[in-house]
């Protein structure tokens, strides 16, 4: 019997170990911090380290302001994830202190709100008992300490320590054990798991130092020595000490170096006789925590109280059933010998004296995927299948309930029942639980809010089509449009070659629109035909632009005439005739609420009439000063408008502070699901055309009209009366205008969106991926052609220009060129960018190149056009930037999703790209064309990672970059000829 239950809680012991399959990691402090990289202020090397084995020592404090020392997110996430998934972390580091100090050894902070000590480990060194202090956030939101005192730590010798952090995924309370020269000080148990404290939700908002306190420590900096300061994740006791060198007796040397020191026999004899006890008594400590867990293990297995195991279990003899010994609800009888209870109820398990309830769920997963499994004592549920697919809820007792038929949810055909709702003649997809409506087919004409009907020839086969021979021709309704194709330019009647594809032909064409006259910059895009001196050349190609008699490489005022070059007062690159701030030094120029008054010397920058100095928003107009939580920032500029952040931190840039960002984001549209208002379906825009608070992606009838979507005839404008006098399905009020905007669909970039009608990049977020790079610039953006136009001018560090609109579905195309002869890097757009780690890119290199950084990795680019899905775990930083560079995959960083490899861009040629994003089944497609030939498509690409975002251009190292003719256009629509 007793052999039985031995072999059982031995086999259970090693197959619940939680450390058993993963392999033992070190996090090197030293590195991580970059220590003995480079020269630090307030740190230097200890000539003799103690243990050479250890590697080197430094001293800190002294004389000297110590740098600030603070390590990578991803440092903090790795030691994160550690504490979270490991049964045991270890600290160790070898130390030798100052007396009367109070010295923080590393501390975990944070950046934004209280509590502000996340962790810190602090040795106090006295004239009598010196104690180690570690403080640590509860889960309750508490300040807690665990001393451990009468330590004898300064005595002018190096002690080696090793904190051990155990029974992390065990127990809900943790204990730390403390070791100080290889033998054990003591134990403490935590408040709540250690672990709790650096989730994924709170590491944003950390800072992790070393040897330093944090902005509301009251300890002070580590002064003193230390060696070998790292983590160990994984392993036991007898690996740490391994670790940090435990087994070579304090003060003794190795056996090599004894002899070089004239060791008698004996004593090496004596030294050898101390490595063993040394090991053995870490043995015998590995040896207790076993028989520790395998105790633990018992106490928490129910078939371990089956009575045929463990006669032990019952209660003593004298017990009977007055005493209720049995579990509730189970029967107990009286027997010769004694009591005796039943067995343990159905969905138990146990010996009927005690018994524990078995999760179903956990052990036999009787649910569909799509649904969730609930464990009840006893018992289990299965929720309904949800909508979209055919089943019913399962509920049942026990394992072999549980074990049986498992609950099936059906995928229902939507697309093969009505055509799924999609207007008739066209494409219906069906998903998993769901459909998404597509294209008009071949032949017909329209859109799923006019619905498709049979397409309208240009021409009836007997007259001939009004438009160009290289023109496409649209009917609209009734009217008919051309529009020249890719390589030309004109009216669409009248079309003429387009060399640098800006949407200007190379020359003057018979008809009086202003897309017909000759192009001002032949060779080189310029989509806004800017020309400020009337000349006939356009601006990005006139030497002289004001033409002056100077030119623009000499000129102080590039676009005013000033000939005698005027003053320039403040000295700023800008004269006295143009600069907006005379008198004061501002190279920007910038000028937020155009009043001709820069903003460096503007007291009322966004001119809402409310001086910068009381002005809650500054460079937001917002008149009326609303601030709902009341922490100085204004509602119209406040990222966090109902939770109280002085700070404003925003660690990953999505526009929503940590203070208020949770990164719970369920349908991964980029809006976290508390603030979603159709948290369940990917709708990055938020469109609520009625205001009710429910989006329009997920509401039945957007303009609250009464009368539900799929039968309205105007979706977006409320019309009970649905009057529709030509009787073409479409109704009066929205005819040309689906959103009522004033603007013509077929000339709205956005026709069933009121906030969008034109392509504007004018106002844009610049994102900078490598925010601490010392390698290069960062990017420098010039706007032109109302937003339509970007040039980036300068060798610079990673970086992004995006909008601050978002975006569900997405047809963005632009014309790409390089205005240089110099350098062959990456430039290229964004799409779906949600934060400065989630965003989709497609980057083009011109040749290959080896990154001139080679930490954190060795990366290597790759000619041609990449389109890669950015889902980083690090943030922007060298980790980043380097994943970036890399042709290939990066782990918790960078997926490519399709390379043309070997097909890189050339100096001053003119590109047209067309992306195609439909984010509601992930759906990507990157064509590019060079004139009127495509040169690189890349088929369909399905990735569900990223579902919706902002849109945006991409340069890295490469100057000169012009981006013309952009254009974007909402479109949700699913190919006609995607067929899945």
């Amino acid at each position: 019997m007793y052999l039985r239950i031995l072999m059982l809680s031995t086999f259970l012991v090693f197959t619940t170990a939680a450390d058993s399959d993963k392999p033992l990691q070190v996090m090197d402090l030293f590195k991580v911090f970059g220590i003995g990289e480079s020269l630090i202020a307030g740190i230097s090397p200890v000539e003799d380290p103690p243990d050479f084995q250890l590697g080197n020592a430094y001293y800190f404090g002294g004389d000297a302001v110590m740098t600030l020392l603070k390590a990578d997110r991803l440092e903090l996430k790795k030691l994160g994830q550690a504490l979270r998934h490991r049964d045991d972390v270890f600290l160790m580091v070898n130390v030798r202190l100052v007396p009367l100090s109070q010295s923080v050894l590393l501390g975990i902070y944070s950046k934004t709100n209280m509590p502000l000590v996340y962790l810190e480990i602090v040795l106090n060194s006295g004239t009598g008992s010196d104690k180690l202090t570690i403080n640590y956030n509860s889960q309750l939101g508490e300040t807690r300490k665990i001393i451990f005192d009468d330590l004898h730590l300064v005595d002018g010798e190096w002690h080696k320590m090793i904190i051990q952090f155990t029974k992390l995924q065990t127990r809900r309370e943790n204990e730390i054990i403390l070791y100080l020269d290889c033998g054990k000080v003591g134990h403490m148990p935590t408040d709540g798991r250690i672990g709790k404290i650096l989730t994924l939700d709170r590491i944003n908002t950390m800072e992790f130092r070393l040897a330093q306190s944090g902005p509301n420590s009251l300890s002070m900096p580590f002064e003193g020595a230390m060696q070998f300061p790292r983590f160990q994740f994984g392993g036991t006791i007898a690996d740490a000490k391994n670790t940090i060198n435990c087994y070579q007796a304090q003060g003794l040397r190795s056996q090599d170096e004894a002899s070089s020191f004239g060791m008698t026999e004996m004593q090496t004899m004596m030294q050898s006789m101390a490595y063993a006890v040394q090991g053995m008594k870490a043995s015998m400590d590995e040896q207790t925590l076993e028989m520790e867990r395998m105790k633990n293990t018992l106490n928490s297995c129910g078939i371990c109280n089956d009575p045929r195991l463990r006669e032990e279990s019952r209660l003593p003899p004298e017990t009977n059933c007055d005493m209720k010994p049995c579990h509730p609800g189970v029967a107990c009888t009286m027997t010769p010998s004694g009591y005796a209870c039943a067995p343990c109820p159905k969905g138990f398990d146990g010996n009927g004296t005690f018994c524990t309830d078995i999760d179903e769920c956990a052990e036999a997963m009787p649910c569909s995927r799509v649904t969730k499994c609930i464990n009840s004592s006893p018992g289990f549920r299965c929720t309904d299948c949800p909508r979209g697919y055919i089943g019913t809820g399962r509920e049942g007792n026990g394992r072999e309930e549980a074990h049986g038929t498992k609950q099936v949810c059906i995928d229902i055909d939507e697309c093969s029942i009505n055509n799924g709702d999609c207007a008739d003649n066209s494409l219906c997809v069906n998903t998993e639980g769901g459909y998404f409506c597509g294209e008009c087919i071949p032949g017909y004409q329209g859109n799923q809010s006019i619905g498709c009907t049979k397409k309208r020839l240009c021409t009836d086969g007997v007259t001939v089509s009004p438009c160009h021979t290289h023109a496409e021709c649209f009917v609209y309704f009734t009217k008919l449009y051309c529009v020249c194709e890719l390589g030309w330019a004109g009216n669409g009647r009248v079309c003429g070659p387009d060399i640098d594809m800006d949407g200007y032909p190379d020359i003057q064409l018979n008809c009086r629109d202003f897309v017909c006259n000759r192009d001002n910059c032949v060779e080189l895009p310029n989509s806004g035909q800017e020309d400020q001196d009337k000349d006939g050349i356009g601006d990005v190609c006139d030497s002289d632009i004001d033409n002056d008699g100077v030119k623009n490489t000499q000129d102080n005022c590039i676009y005013d005439v000033n000939a005698n070059q005027e003053a320039n007062r403040d000295g700023d690159e800008f004269g006295n005739a143009c600069d907006n701030c005379p008198l004061l030094r501002n190279p920007s120029q910038r000028d937020i609420d155009n009043d001709n008054v820069g903003d460096a010397c503007d007291d009322d920058k966004d001119g809402d009439g409310i001086l910068n100095q009381i002005d809650n928003c500054p460079i937001k107009y917002n008149p009326r000063q609303y601030d709902m939580d009341g922490d100085g920032y204004g509602d119209a500029c406040d990222n966090c408008p109902y939770d109280a952040n002085p700070d404003q931190v925003d660690y990953d840039i999505d526009g929503l502070g940590d203070t208020c960002d949770t990164n719970e984001d369920s349908d991964d549209d980029g809006v976290q699901d508390n603030i979603d208002n159709c948290p369940g379906v990917p709708n990055s825009a938020q469109i609520d055309t009625d205001g009710d608070g429910l989006g329009d992606a997920c509401d039945e009838d957007d303009d609250d009209d009464g009368i539900r979507d799929v039968y309205d005839n105007c979706r977006l404008i409320p019309n009970t009366n649905q009057a529709d006098e030509n009787g073409n399905g479409v109704g009066d009020v929205c005819e040309y205008d689906l959103d009522n905007d004033g603007v013509e669909d077929f000339y709205d970039s956005c026709p069933e969106r009121r906030d969008i009608y034109a392509t504007d990049f004018r106002t844009f977020q610049t994102i900078i991926l490598d925010p601490v790079g010392d390698a290069q610039y960062d990017p420098n953006w010039i706007v032109f052609d109302e937003g339509r136009q970007i040039l980036q001018t300068i060798n610079s560090d990673p970086g992004l220009a995006v909008t601050y609109t978002t975006f569900n579905g997405i047809d963005f195309e632009g014309t790409f060129y390089i205005n240089t002869e110099v350098d062959d890097d990456y430039a290229g757009f964004v799409f779906g960018y949600q934060n400065s780690s989630r965003f989709y890119t497609v980057m083009w290199k011109h040749a290959q190149q080896t990154y001139w950084r080679a930490t954190p990795f060795r990366a290597v680019a790759e000619p041609g056009i990449q389109l890669k899905v950015v889902n980083s775990v690090s943030g922007p930083g060298r980790m980043l930037r380097n994943a970036l560079w890399h042709s290939g995959d990066t782990d918790e960083e960078v997926k490519l999703l399709w390379h043309q490899i070997n097909y890189g861009w050339e100096h001053k040629t003119a590109y047209r790209w067309q992306l195609m994003h439909r984010p509601s089944i992930g759906l990507i497609r990157v064509r590019l064309y060079q004139g009127r030939n495509l040169i690189v498509d890349s088929g369909y690409i399905t990735d569900l990672t990223l579902r919706g975002g902002r849109l945006g251009l991409f340069c890295f190292s490469q100057e000169q970059i012009i981006w013309a003719r952009l254009k974007y256009t909402c479109n949700d629509a699913i190919p006609a000829d995607y067929r899945g």
